[in-house]
């Protein structure tokens, strides 16, 4: 009887291995289920993904990027999308290739995969085209990199950005002398009014610690560092009202370090220097001023 009973318990034991390695059907069966299963999760969690987002046609095509109100940031845009669709193009044929090599070269039933050491051609390709990528995406950087950081001889205005804690000091300069400064303070964030259509140079510097001048509709922000003048020049193309900020963190009170960007018309901003001008040297605005000789700016 306890022979009898160990056969019993042996033959019992055996019968989940045949069942879990069974014939190469029922092996493949569950493989092919749970991959395509996997895709189809994968194919619902893109569609919520896209529908949660509320994303309209043209922020898609942007690739989460702000609509771009200067010539330069167009170009930034243009570069942007060019680097997100290569990325885009190589991932999905990457993970095209993954996907056929897992099922192509799969093991089936209980025999082993044809083992492959190494293929020559493959191991050249998967070397010269990562190459190739990084070229072409070199050189449009560099191309559309050096056009963002051209200056004109003759800007049509100079700003002297000032980043200073707590807050940003805008100097119009006329002929190397400075006729208004819009200076802002904690809890009064200032505005600058720019005009549209004309090319304008912007020179950054801070007296006490590191900022970085930030409008996302520019699609570009530049560090404002003590000690150091660093420049940058622009072209606004589209009026309105647009926000701006500190990018970089700068102490205690960065989130206090906010301004706003106004572009108007080149007739419009002409009236507002007039009337800014006036009301500084009248005293009659705390945020306008006219600096005096031996002081009135920061920098």
């Amino acid at each position: 009887m306890e022979v009898g009973e160990g056969a019993a318990r042996h033959s019992v034991s055996l019968a989940p291995d045949r069942d879990r390695i069974g014939t190469g059907r029922r092996h493949v069966r569950p493989i092919r289920s749970a991959s395509r299963w996997w895709l189809v999760r994968a194919a619902l969690l893109g569609f919520v993904v896209a529908g949660s987002t509320g994303c309209t046609r043209e922020q898609w095509a942007r690739f989460g990027q702000p609509e771009p109100i200067t010539v330069q940031g167009r170009r930034i845009l243009g570069l942007w999308q060019g680097s997100t669709i290569a990325a885009l193009a190589v991932g999905g044929f990457v993970l095209g290739l993954i996907l056929w090599a897992s099922f192509r070269y799969r093991r089936r039933g209980d025999a082993m995969p044809m083992q492959v050491h190494y293929n020559i051609p493959i191991e050249v390709l998967y070397t010269v085209v990562p190459f190739v990528i990084i070229s072409v995406l070199f050189y449009f950087t560099a191309v559309d990199e050096t056009y963002v950081d051209k200056l004109s001889k003759k800007p049509d205005l100079i700003v002297d950005v000032v980043g200073f804690q707590w807050s940003w000091q805008f100097n119009y300069v006329d002929r190397d002398a400075t006729v208004l400064t819009i200076t802002g303070r904690p809890g009064q964030p200032p505005q600058l009014v720019i005009p549209t259509g004309r090319k304008i140079l912007f020179n950054e510097t801070s007296p006490d610690v590191i900022h970085s001048w930030w409008v996302p509709s520019f699609l570009f922000k530049r560090d404002v560092i003590p000690g150091r003048t660093n420049k940058f020049e622009v072209t606004v193309d589209r009026a309105g009202t647009y926000v701006g900020r500190c990018a970089e963190y700068c102490g205690l009170y960065h989130s206090r370090m906010l301004f706003s960007v106004k572009a108007v018309s080149a007739e419009e901003f002409d009236s507002f220097m007039s009337s800014a001008k006036a009301a500084a040297s009248a005293g009659t605005s705390e945020i306008y001023s006219v600096p005096t000789a031996g002081g009135g700016s920061l920098s």
